[in-house]
């Protein structure tokens, strides 16, 4: 008997009237959106504008999902061009089925259109994304849990995921190695480790990119390994597992060959933005500068000097005539009173007798 277990949701849909909310295409937005998120953060840090990154997700995500519908309709063809197949179900993304190798591939194509159009170069667009990007898979990987899909073999550890019976898909009930889970954390992982790295390395020319996708495959590549849903083999291993494998030297030979040819990381990822930042900076300067009160010289300064009252010198240089005081009046007396001796006539200045 399990002690312990990860419980699957009874249900992967909810329906809000007429209109399902399923658990499945909610991990994918909110993947999605987080990846976005980091990845415009990462864009500004290295010298872009706020808001290019979402610009060209509006092209990399459509291509994304059609992409990954498409590798996981072609490798796993037998539900929609079997026998038994119904080809119109290839259509129905919200019941799950989206490859991660066909994701990137197109959503890859799609990014290349949207930094062609804005000028951008692809590899420095791809190493901003990357950590975001394995954050967004380990929000999406969830999908799989609503759905009851992807688990690995059977066993009986404390975290083992309870997997209900359906016999209309041929499921049967136990509990198995949740992989799911074990892909999520190490999704985690991959984007601690790249941007690390990064910041460590100074990763550019879209190394950055380069080591999230070696590092993904390298756990992609085990975990796989582990999983029990029908899958095609080749050589004994299953068809994931050597897409893992070759991606993973790809990738590596990507990283050590963009290293010898253009170390360092780009100076200018998004040209102009550097100059519309400056702009914005001197426009803002600008205006401080005309909010600051201009401070008018005034017409007369009074400073007091021995008891007298002065002013400054007008506009014109000429200075204004002096305040009437005691000390000037006696001044004054001082200097009328020798002429009025001499007008007096002789003799009558004494009037001692001999």
């Amino acid at each position: 008997m399990d002690l312990a277990f990860i419980p699957s949701p009874s249900v992967g849909v909810v329906h809000l009237g007429p209109i399902p909310l399923r658990g499945y295409a909610f991990c994918i937005i909110i993947g999605v959106f987080v990846g976005v998120w980091l990845g415009n953060k990462r864009w500004v840090q290295r010298g872009g504008r706020s808001g290019t990154v979402a610009d060209i997700a509006v092209w990399a995500v459509p291509f994304g999902l059609v992409g990954g519908r498409l590798y996981h309709v072609v490798t796993t063809y037998e539900p929609y061009f079997g026998p038994n197949g119904h080809p119109l179900d290839a259509f129905k993304v919200w019941e799950g089925g989206l490859g991660i190798w066909g994701a990137v591939a197109l959503g890859a194509v799609g990014a290349w259109i949207g930094c062609r159009r804005r000028g951008i170069p692809l590899p420095a667009y791809a190493d901003a994304l990357a950590p975001g990007l394995a954050l967004g898979q380990a929000i999406g990987r969830w999908g799989n849990w609503f759905n009851q899909e992807l688990y690995g073999k059977p066993t009986d550890v404390p975290w083992a995921l309870k997997i209900s019976s359906d016999p209309a898909i041929g499921r049967i009930g136990g509990t198995y190695h949740p992989t799911f889970l074990y892909e999520c954390l190490w999704c985690i992982g991959v984007a601690a480790l790249v941007i690390w790295a990064d910041k460590r390395f100074r990763l550019g020319h879209g190394r950055a990119f380069a080591l999230y996708v070696a590092a993904y495959c390298a756990g992609r590549a085990w975990i796989e390994y582990m999983r029990v849903d029908e899958a095609h083999h080749i050589l004994g291993l299953r068809l994931n597992v050597w897409t893992a494998l070759i991606v993973l030297v790809l990738a590596v030979a990507y990283f050590v060959v963009s290293a010898k040819r253009a170390p360092g990381r780009e100076a200018v990822v998004e040209p102009g933005a550097q100059l519309a930042e400056g702009a914005d900076g001197a426009a803002a300067d600008d205006a401080d500068d005309a909010k600051v009160p201009v401070e008018k010289p005034s017409s007369k300064a009074v400073s007091e000097d021995d008891g007298e009252t002065k002013t400054e010198a007008g506009a014109d240089g000429a200075a204004e005539p002096a305040s009437d005081e005691p000390g000037d009046k006696k001044a004054e007396d001082a200097t009328d009173a020798p002429a009025a001796d001499a007008a007096k006539p002789a003799g009558s200045g004494s009037t001692k007798k001999p």
